[in-house]
């Protein structure tokens, strides 16, 4: 059979932002991916250093919108581990509670995505509006619905009493219910099986060699969370398991997401319950000396990787991450492999790819 190559994108109906495909096709069969970035370039790695830490949390937390409120917890550990700045507990237990409400929407946003890919409208709907929830959750707490605003050098710029606290109960008593629907639903729902189960294979050697991160890896049997490997804040006192799948399809992929949501609402349950009192944060505007730190946390799409270096004044020296997407992007070639063109953009939003944080 003749092969040819198809464009894709760099605007296409089913993902969300701009990338450039090149399939090579046999048929409808795709044998190769050739993968052309670097359409929403924004020089971010410079514009750091040209801002003081303070200006940085805020230029972080703009680098990505779902997995917003990471960078900023990064940043500040890494500044942290510099300066020496021990946060207080209860700074520590406010930065995870923002994390994983963060996580539940970014992995509901995901799987929703997915419905809507496959023309499951119903679903999708279902599932957006069980998200809206949770958006409405972080208007009602920090004043945003993607940007929380939460971080600061030395804990967190936002607090709860018992007001807050409550409301929050109530509204995560509304998800839980509606996250095990949903659950149920992609895990028997004929129209989701059917699409994706057996679709974009990763093996679990192939993922271990490509050194794959977050629900990726983990759907292929990787069993790679940095809140369990490396512990950071306050992860080494809650109890959690971490999520693995085996067969590394597409719908391996979703369930580890909503695994994953429903271990995200008990950790929040688990800190609010072990909440100590005392201060979020510590006083003033702390100094921070010459030095250099990595820092890494478990972003909803994996391990996200900040190292920072100091020269004594208020601006960074050198700040570089690596986010999640960035290794990720190196698999598509694999599960793409003898898959059909229209299996594409379910494939392509199975990884979670943000293209914003990858071109910096």
């Amino acid at each position: 059979m003749t092969r040819y190559q198809m464009p894709v994108g760099p605007l296409h109906v089913a993902l969300e932002e701009p990338m450039y495909f090149k399939l090579d096709l046999e048929g409808e069969t795709i044998k190769g991916l050739h993968i052309s970035a670097g359409h929403v370039h924004r020089g971010m790695e410079y514009l750091v250093m040209k801002r003081n830490f303070y200006q940085n949390i805020t230029l972080t937390e703009r680098i990505c919108s779902l997995c917003s409120n990471s960078h900023p917890t990064t940043f500040c550990m890494a500044l942290e581990e510099i300066g020496g700045i021990a946060v207080p507990p209860r700074g520590h237990y406010l930065r995870v509670i923002a994390d994983e409400i963060k996580r539940v929407a970014s992995n509901l946003f995901n799987v929703g995505i997915m419905a809507h890919i496959i023309g499951f409208t119903s679903l999708f709907m279902h599932v957006l509006e069980t998200r809206e929830i949770v958006q409405d959750i972080k208007e009602t707490l920090y004043g945003n619905r993607m940007d929380l605003g939460a971080n600061c050098i030395g804990g967190v710029k936002y607090n709860l009493n018992a007001e807050s606290i409550a409301y929050l109960i109530k509204r995560l008593n509304e998800i839980a219910p509606a996250v095990e629907e949903i659950h149920r639903i992609y895990s028997t729902h004929s129209s989701i099986l059917t699409r994706t189960r057996g679709v974009g294979v990763l093996p679990n050697a192939i993922a271990l060699e490509y050194g794959l991160i977050g629900p990726v890896a983990r759907a292929s049997g990787v069993e790679y969370d940095v809140r369990a490997k490396t512990p950071y804040a306050i992860y080494p006192e809650l109890d959690f398991a971490t999520m693995t799948r085996p067969d590394g399809d597409v719908w391996s992929r979703a369930m580890v997401r909503l695994d994953e949501v429903k271990v995200a609402i008990d950790l929040i349950r688990q800190c609010l319950a072990q909440l100590p009192e005392g201060p979020v944060a510590v006083p003033g505007l702390p100094t921070i000396p010459a030095g250099e730190a990595v820092a890494k946390t478990e972003a909803p799409r994996g391990e996200l990787i900040y190292y920072l270096r100091t020269n004594g004044s208020d601006m960074p020296e050198r700040l570089k991450w690596r986010v999640p997407s960035y290794p990720n992007w190196d698999a598509l070639p694999v599960m793409m492999q003898d898959n059909t063109v229209a299996d594409v953009a379910l494939i392509v939003n199975s990884i979670d790819p943000c293209i914003s944080c990858t071109e910096r």
